[in-house]
C-alpha cells in the first residue's frame, strides 16, 4: 500500500484455477485465487452486459503499452511530474489489472471488472512520494469527468492517541464528502503494518478512516488475517485477499530477466510484486466488485453500495479461518470477506435500506446541511459504521424556542451546538470546544429537545447514534419554533 510514499512486502501461497459461471479463458487464469475467493462471476450464468462504468484509479499511473490495458483507458491526467502513461513504481499498473485487464484478449489475465473503463491519476511521484494536494486534487478530478468508483490504495497513519502521528486532514476528507455528493463510491485500503507506528495496528489509515469510505483489509487464501493487515473496530469495513495476488506490472520492470521478454506481469518482476500482499491489492476487488454492481443497477447510490457488499459478504469465524474472528462484525476483517454473489443476490432481493438524501451532513460548519424555514420533518439515516453522526444548520432568532422531536428505536442522542461551532467530534491536532447549549431526553419512543435562543443565530442540531446494529437506523425528525 502507498503510504503517501510505497507499497508492500512478499508472501508465497498455492494458486488454484478458477471456476465461473462463465469461464475465465485468459491463459494465467489459473494465477486468479482471488477471483474464485471473491465469487467473482458465479452470480451470472454466461456473461451478461452491463452498463460500463468509469472506474479512477489514483495511484502512480499505468504502463500506457501494457497489452492487458490497451483499450482499457478512457481518461488519464497526471498531478505530479510525469506522464499518467508511465508507471515506475509498478503499484499503479498492479491495481488496474486486478480491476480491469482485459478479460477476452487472450493474453495474461482478468480483471474482475469485465465492464470497467479505466481513469488513470497519476499521484506518485518517479521518487515513491504521493503528495495529499495531489491525492485532493485527482479526487475532484475523477467526480468531474464522470468516474463512479474512486480506488485509493494509498494513505496516512492514523493514531487518536497522537497528533503528532496521526495525519488527518480537512481537505482530505472534504474532497470525499465531494465525491459523496455526486454519488461516486470511495474504496480504500485500510493500511499495512509494516508502514505504521506498530504492527498490528489498530486504527485504520486515512481516507479509509472517513465516513463515506469503504476500507478494506486483507485476508490469506486459507481465511487467515496476517498481522501486517491493519485492525479497525469502526473504519474496517471489509475484507478481500490480499495475498499471493497475482496481476500486471510495467513492461519495464521485467527488462532485467531474460526469461520474461514479453510477460510483464507481476511473477516477472521485482521481489515485492511476486505474490504480492497487502490491503492495497485487496482493495481493487472490492472497487471493482462495486462498479459490477453499478453496473447492473446504476441507479444505486454510494452508501447502498456499501450496504450491499458489506452484508452480502461471507462472516469470518474460526470456522473459515479466522481463529480471532467470533463472528458478526470484528476488527480483523470488518462485516467479512468480499463476496459479490452475495451482494448481488441481496440486490435483486430488494431488501436495500432508502438512501439519505440529507447527506453527507456529518460535522457542524460547511459540513451541516442546511434545512429550509421551520417547521420542518425530516426522514433520514444513521449508520453506526458508516455513518453515525448527522448535522442540521437551523437559525433561531433571539428568544425565540426551538423544539425537536426525533422518533427512532434506537439510542440516538440528540443535541443543539451554538453559532460558530465548526466541529462536533473532536480531531486530531485541532482544538476542539464543547460549545452545546441543550441536550435532549428521551420520551417514549421519541428524543427531545427545547431550547430558547440566547442570541440570533445559525444552531447546530446532532443526530448521534451511540451503538452499533446491523442495519441502518431511520429516523424522524420533527422541528418546529415557538
Amino acid at each position: 500500500m502507498l503510504l503517501r510514499v510505497v507499497l508492500a512486502a512478499v508472501l508465497a501461497a498455492a494458486l488454484a484455477a478458477p471456476a465461473f459461471a462463465f469461464d475465465n479463458t485468459e491463459p494465467l487464469a489459473a494465477k486468479q485465487w482471488y477471483l474464485v475467493n471473491d465469487n467473482a462471476w458465479t452470480y451470472w450464468p454466461s456473461q451478461p452486459q452491463l452498463f460500463p462504468i468509469n472506474v479512477a484509479v489514483i495511484d502512480s499511473g499505468i504502463d500506457g503499452t501494457h497489452p492487458d490495458l490497451a483499450g482499457r483507458v478512457v481518461a488519464a491526467r497526471s498531478f505530479v511530474a510525469g506522464s499518467p502513461y508511465r508507471d515506475e513504481q509498478g503499484h499503479g499498473t498492479f491495481v488496474a489489472g486486478e480491476i480491469a485487464a482485459n478479460p477476452a484478449n487472450d493474453q495474461g489475465i482478468a480483471g474482475l471488472g469485465f465492464n470497467v473503463r479505466l481513469m488513470i491519476a497519476k499521484v506518485v511521484a518517479a521518487d515513491g512520494t504521493i503528495s495529499l494536494e495531489g491525492e485532493i486534487a485527482a479526487i475532484r478530478w475523477a467526480v468531474d469527468n464522470g468516474a463512479r468508483v474512486i480506488n485509493l490504495s494509498l494513505g496516512g497513519v492514523r493514531d487518536p492517541l497522537n497528533s503528532r502521528l496521526d495525519t488527518y486532514s480537512p481537505l482530505e476528507q472534504a474532497a470525499v464528502e465531494y465525491a459523496y455528493s455526486r454519488g461516486v463510491v470511495v474504496v480504500a485500503a485500510v493500511g499495512n503494518g509494516p508502514q505504521s507506528p506498530a504492527t498490528p495496528w489498530s486504527f485504520a489509515d486515512y481516507p479509509a478512516a472517513l465516513p463515506h469510505v469503504i476500507g478494506v483489509s486483507a485476508v490469506r487464501q486459507d481465511g487467515s488475517v496476517p498481522d501486517y493487515s491493519n485492525r479497525d473496530v469502526v473504519y474496517n469495513d471489509l475484507a478481500a485477499p490480499g495475498g499471493s495476488i497475482f496481476s500486471t506490472i510495467p513492461t519495464q520492470l521485467t527488462a532485467t530477466n531474460a526469461e520474461c521478454s514479453g510477460r510483464p506481469y507481476s511473477d516477472c518482476g521485482p521481489e515485492e510484486f511476486r505474490e504480492g500482499i497487502g490491503t492495497s491489492f485487496a482493495a481493487p476487488q472490492v472497487t471493482a466488485a462495486a462498479a459490477l454492481l453499478l453496473g447492473q443497477e446504476p441507479a444505486l447510490k454510494p452508501d447502498q453500495v456499501a450496504w450491499l457488499l458489506e452484508r452480502g459478504a461471507r462472516d469470518a469465524s474460526p470456522a473459515t479461518g479466522c481463529p480471532k474472528c467470533a463472528g458478526g462484525r470484528d476488527l480483523y476483517t470488518g462485516w467479512g470477506t468480499l463476496d459479490l454473489q452475495g451482494a448481488l443476490t441481496t440486490l435483486a432481493a430488494g431488501a436495500l435500506p432508502p438512501s439519505d438524501r440529507y447527506e453527507p451532513n456529518d460535522d457542524a460548519g460547511p459540513w451541516a446541511h442546511a434545512l429550509p424555514p421551520l417547521p420542518r420533518t425530516v426522514g433520514a439515516s444513521l449508520d453506526y459504521w458508516d455513518d453515525n453522526i448527522d448535522v442540521y444548520c437551523v437559525y433561531v432568532k433571539k428568544g425565540a424556542r426551538l423544539f425537536a422531536r426525533l422518533t427512532t428505536p434506537s439510542q440516538v442522542r440528540l443535541a443543539l451546538w451554538a453559532p460558530g461551532t465548526q466541529r462536533v467530534e473532536p480531531t486530531p491536532g485541532r482544538k476542539f470546544a464543547d460549545s452545546r447549549v441543550a441536550r435532549a431526553r428521551r420520551v417514549g419512543g421519541q428524543v427531545r429537545l427545547s431550547y430558547r435562543a440566547a442570541k440570533t443565530g445559525i444552531y447546530y442540531l446532532e443526530a448521534k447514534l451511540v451503538s452499533g446494529a446491523r442495519d441502518p437506523v431511520q429516523y424522524r425528525l420533527a422541528l418546529t419554533r415557538g
